[in-house]
C-alpha cells in the first residue's frame, strides 16, 4: 500500500469509529399514546422503565404484566417495570433488548434518536422488525 492513502485509510478508520449516537436518556410518549417510558443510564448501559401508564385495564385498575412468561411475575403492576435493557452505543443507533409487556416477549432492539427529535424504536425477531416513533415528553 502506497505511503499516502495509509494516512487517509487510518483518518477514514478513526473517523467512523469516534462516532457516537445521538442521546436516547429522557421521558419519551409511546406512539400509542398508552405509556410514558423513562430512559437513563443503568451503570455502563442505557435502561428504560414504564414511567407512567396512561390507558388502564377494562376494569379500571392499572395493567398487570399478565403475559410474562414467568409466572411469578405475572401479577406485577406494568409502571416500573424496565422494558429497556443492556443498550449500548452502535455509532449512530443503541442496540439491546427490549421486553414488550403486551405480548411477553423480550426482542433485539434498536433506538435511534431522529433529527426531529423523536425516538425510532425497532424490535426484531430474526430479520422481521417492528418500528414505532416516540415522542419527546417534557
Amino acid at each position: 500500500m502506497p505511503m499516502k492513502i495509509i494516512p487517509f485509510v487510518l483518518f477514514a478508520f478513526l473517523a467512523t469509529s469516534a462516532q457516537a449516537a445521538l442521546p436516547v436518556t429522557g421521558k419519551w410518549m409511546t406512539q400509542e399514546r398508552d405509556s410514558i417510558i423513562e430512559i437513563g443510564t443503568c451503570g455502563t448501559t442505557v435502561c428504560g422503565r414504564v414511567h407512567r401508564v396512561l390507558k388502564m385495564m377494562p376494569n379500571g385498575q392499572p395493567p398487570i404484566d399478565v403475559n410474562n412468561p414467568d409466572p411469578a411475575l405475572r401479577t406485577r403492576a406494568v409502571q416500573g417495570i424496565y422494558i429497556f435493557n443492556g443498550f449500548t452505543d452502535g455509532g449512530t443507533h443503541w442496540n439491546g433488548q427490549l421486553y414488550d409487556p403486551k405480548s411477553g416477549r423480550s426482542y433485539k432492539s434498536k433506538l435511534t434518536r431522529n433529527p426531529d427529535g423523536t425516538l425510532k424504536v425497532q424490535g426484531c425477531v430474526g430479520p422481521f422488525c417492528k418500528t414505532f416513533k416516540w415522542t419527546a415528553v417534557k
